[in-house]
């Protein structure tokens, strides 16, 4: 039988502005543009591998210290501030 679930834990989160203190705070890379006509982007590191992330997007934080983005529009309906 199919149930719901809610998370029961808070997480810490902030909104990546493309900081040079944010980049350092989270160790981010930058990657440059290719020849090939991508553009720079960045990537965070995780437990599973490194994670693309986008200037707006979110830097969540959980109960270990991990660290995860998740893209702003999903952040805004999945969370809400509770401090």
């Amino acid at each position: 039988m199919l149930h719901e679930y809610r998370k029961k834990t808070p997480i810490k989160a902030e909104q990546f502005d493309g900081s040079g203190k944010q980049i350092a705070r989270y160790m981010v890379r930058i990657v440059a543009p290719t020849s090939w006509g991508g553009g720079s982007y960045f990537l965070l590191p995780t437990k599973e591998g490194d994670m693309k992330l986008n200037t707006g997007d979110w830097i969540a934080t959980g109960i270990d210290g991990e660290h995860w983005a998740i893209a702003d529009d999903i952040f805004r309906r999945t969370y809400e501030r509770c401090d």
